[in-house]
């Protein structure tokens, strides 16, 4: 690995650290290197505060008087793993924040294909004399940030599957609620709720497990909880409309929002209805989406080709009857050993 590729990967590290804060904004590092030494990094704030770019900046200024600080800028090199924005939102164009101190060259490991970014980003930087080198690390830091991405590119939030199942093939028991998984993976998933914007189940899983879906062995917030409850079965008292968390509840009865329980009535409800959920959550920036629900509800999204991702526990246990398990193609990404569990992911390509 050379220096270049070593600091990029380092602003790729520092991306991750918004996790599960950023969203819908894309999770970015920044590095800033002078005479071959880091003098200033940062990654993207809480939605709605600065991005990574100022961050590392600010760093810089925080650290130096105003001259000595100005001097490192303009005689540094920026590292950035996704290309700085262009225009006004929340926070001001970063590329014009960039090209105000004229550093010696900028690292952009991706372009960003929001329209209002879209190479605007890097004309800018271009424009004000600056060299600029474009694809450093670019598939690993397209992977980082896959859940914009795919929000972005096919206005619908990103979807992973997940779902535990046995060693012989077995999802469930009918009427039953069967832990199959251990306590590692639990911890695990939970860590996973608090990454990602909403967890879907069907009315089945919460009839049957009566889960709050929120994050408890994990530090973070709870995701936005999605509930597909055609003629609204599930009991007010459940815990999945408690008020720990937001939950959205697709149904065919009514519409009507409280202040965390909103009742949304689909026309037509079985006819693409899973298309019809995901245009609706995008429309609500939800940006990353986990299905968590049983057999049917994975089925659903599967038959519809809509997943991007699948995280597949298999424990040890034998069954040799109950609800068999999903059916996936896709490619396999890895294999991880979570205790005694055996972990895949899984690509839809």
């Amino acid at each position: 690995m050379n220096k270049h590729e070593s600091y990029m990967r380092r602003c790729l590290d520092l991306a991750v650290l918004g996790a599960g804060t950023t969203s819908p904004n894309p999770m970015v590092g920044a590095v800033i290197v002078c005479d071959d030494r880091i003098v200033g990094e940062g990654y993207t704030s809480p939605y709605g505060g600065p991005h990574a770019e100022v961050n590392a900046i600010q760093q810089v200024l925080d650290r130096y008087d105003s001259d000595e600080a100005a001097d490192k800028l303009s005689r540094s090199v920026f590292y950035v793993s996704l290309e700085p924005c262009a225009h006004y939102g929340k926070t001001p164009p970063c590329a014009d924040l960039i090209a105000k101190y004229k550093p010696n060259k900028v690292f952009i490991a991706c372009l960003d294909p929001f329209a209002k970014v879209n190479g605007k980003g890097l004309m800018i930087l271009k424009e004000a004399g600056i060299a600029v080198e474009v694809g450093l690390l670019e598939s690993e830091a397209l992977w980082l940030n896959r859940r914009f991405f795919t929000r972005v590119l096919k206005n619908r939030p990103y979807i992973i599957l997940k779902w535990a199942e046995t060693s012989d093939g077995f999802i469930a028991k009918d009427g039953k609620q069967v832990w199959i998984s251990n306590n590692a993976s639990k911890q695990l998933v939970h860590q996973w709720r608090a990454e990602e914007d909403a967890i879907l189940i069907g009315t089945k899983t919460a009839l049957v497990d009566n889960p709050s879906l929120t994050v408890r062995e994990w530090k973070g917030s709870n995701p936005k909880r999605i509930l597909i409850d055609k003629l609204l079965a599930v009991p007010a008292d459940a815990a999945v409309l408690n008020e720990e968390a937001e939950t959205i509840i697709f149904n065919d009865v009514k519409t009507e929002w409280s202040e965390t329980n909103k009742f949304i009535a689909l026309e037509n409800f079985d006819w693409y209805l899973p298309q019809n959920i995901l245009y609706q959550l995008y429309l609500m920036d939800v940006q990353s989406i986990i299905i968590e629900g049983g057999a049917k509800t994975l089925d659903l999204f599967i038959q519809a080709g809509l997943w991007d991702e699948a995280r597949i526990f298999k424990g040890r246990q034998v069954w040799n009857a109950g609800v068999k398990s999903p059916q996936i193609g896709g490619t396999l990404k890895e294999t991880l050993q979570v205790a005694d569990d055996q972990l895949e992911i899984w690509i839809n390509k």
